[in-house]
């Protein structure tokens, strides 16, 4: 199916195993770890289904006793882009189930016997976002990151030379548009003046070109993606666009983290940090409102 194809969304795709009633998504918490890092998963304790377009009725988990998930796999700065359960929650279910490792039984039951490489299960992936009615945008950056994903990963269908060709393509772009994001930014700050779409022009202007280049730039690499140059595309953008966003908030996880760590370990040097915080913040509220006040 072209990913282009206009696709009216179908969610009673998904349905309970046996019955044509909504699939149930039933879940059990488990935890792993110490006490001090934890981290979590869910096993799912009832199977769903996915009547799919070319492959059938897809079940997800094979054996519910085993399986695993942490549901919509995103790194926790990205959350607020794509939050761990909503429209798509029941797809990226069925795309966990779907993939397994290359030495590892199957998650998954096909009732008409048909076996699924991670390309495929990508595929599927994309139609059952299309047929729950998730967003084109958050569907795009979704299937576009586990894409990536197989590209690091390799398919079984692959051999060992086009797994290390897709790979290599895929991060040689990606660095190509980490870089030219960094000196993009230098050069709208007037500390170096190397990017040519941009140049020695006003502050706007150099904002509209670097924006247009955040675009084409990416668009350009990802064709070198050959098969997967969509994924290219929609990845590279993505990453020009919500570069410095995705610095901005690292930094505030890492500050985050660091003032927990520094909250269980020094409880007096917590509170100290969180006078100057405090402090900071009058001090700012002073310098702001003052100027109006004293008008």
């Amino acid at each position: 199916m072209s990913p282009w194809a206009a696709l009216t969304p179908e969610p009673e795709r998904f349905h309970d195993e046996g019955s044509a009633d909504p699939p149930r998504i039933v879940l059990e918490r488990v935890e792993s770890g110490d006490v001090h890092r934890r981290t979590e998963s869910f096993r799912m304790l009832h199977r769903i289904a996915y009547r799919d377009r070319e492959y059938g009725d897809l079940l997800v988990p094979a054996d519910p006793a085993t399986f695993e998930t942490d549901l919509t796999s995103v790194p926790t700065i990205f959350t607020w882009l794509v939050p761990r359960t909503g429209r798509h929650l029941p797809p990226a279910l069925l795309h966990d189930g779907l993939v397994h490792g290359r030495h590892e039984p199957p998650t998954y039951l096909s009732v008409d016997g048909h076996v699924l490489d991670r390309v495929a299960a990508d595929r599927v992936f994309r139609a059952a976002m299309r047929d729950t009615d998730t967003g084109p945008v958050r569907s795009w950056l979704v299937w576009s990151a586990v894409t990536l994903g197989t590209i690091w990963s390799g398919s079984t269908a692959w051999s060992s030379a086009r797994h290390l060709r897709y790979r290599a393509t895929a991060a040689a772009s990606l660095v190509v548009v980490a870089v030219l994001g960094v000196l993009a930014t230098l050069d709208l700050l007037d500390v170096v003046d190397v990017v040519p779409w941009m140049g020695d022009r006003p502050f706007a202007a150099e904002l509209v070109g670097g924006l247009a280049g955040a675009v084409v730039v990416p668009l350009l690499l990802g064709l070198t993606w050959g098969r997967f140059a969509i994924a290219g595309a929609v990845t590279g953008i993505a990453l020009a666009v919500l570069l410095h966003v995705t610095v901005v908030l690292a930094l505030i996880t890492l500050a985050y983290q660091a003032a927990e760590w520094v909250a269980r370990r020094r409880p007096v040097a917590a509170v100290a940090i969180a006078a100057v915080v405090v402090g900071a913040h009058v001090v700012l509220v002073i310098l702001f409102v003052g100027p109006f006040r004293w008008r």
